[in-house]
């Protein structure tokens, strides 16, 4: 629950930064919402937010192989001027994801869920 309390804050200030609105910033907050009220949708959108998190995550991947076989010198990422290493992030990307899913699919979510409060 943690993790998506400070995704929605951050999902807030990107929303400020940006002045704009996306599917993958203001996600989040459906999700938080149903998990902490223990919604019956609740687990539903989780895993559709899940799952659109993951098709995101497989566009950025394939998008980042055929550029890195078209011209692998301009592949690269910077934060702040600092350039970060790519199998760091993916690694990242995947433990997050991973995570993610084992919640989402774990009999204590559902547990959860079904718990009235």
């Amino acid at each position: 629950m943690t993790f998506y309390v400070l995704l929605s804050i951050l999902a807030l200030l990107r929303s400020y930064s940006i002045q704009g609105v996306d599917l993958f910033t203001i996600g989040v907050i459906p999700v938080l919402f149903g998990l902490i009220k223990r919604t019956h949708w609740a687990s539903m959108v989780f895993k559709i937010y899940l799952g659109i998190q993951t098709l995101a995550a497989l566009a950025l991947t394939t998008t980042a192989i055929i550029a890195y076989q078209i011209t692998p010198e301009d592949v690269k990422v910077e934060f702040q001027g600092t350039e970060l290493p790519i199998p760091a992030i993916a690694l990242t990307v995947l433990l997050i994801l991973s995570f993610q899913y084992w919640v989402a699919f774990s009999q204590k979510t559902k547990e959860y869920l079904q718990r009235t409060c």
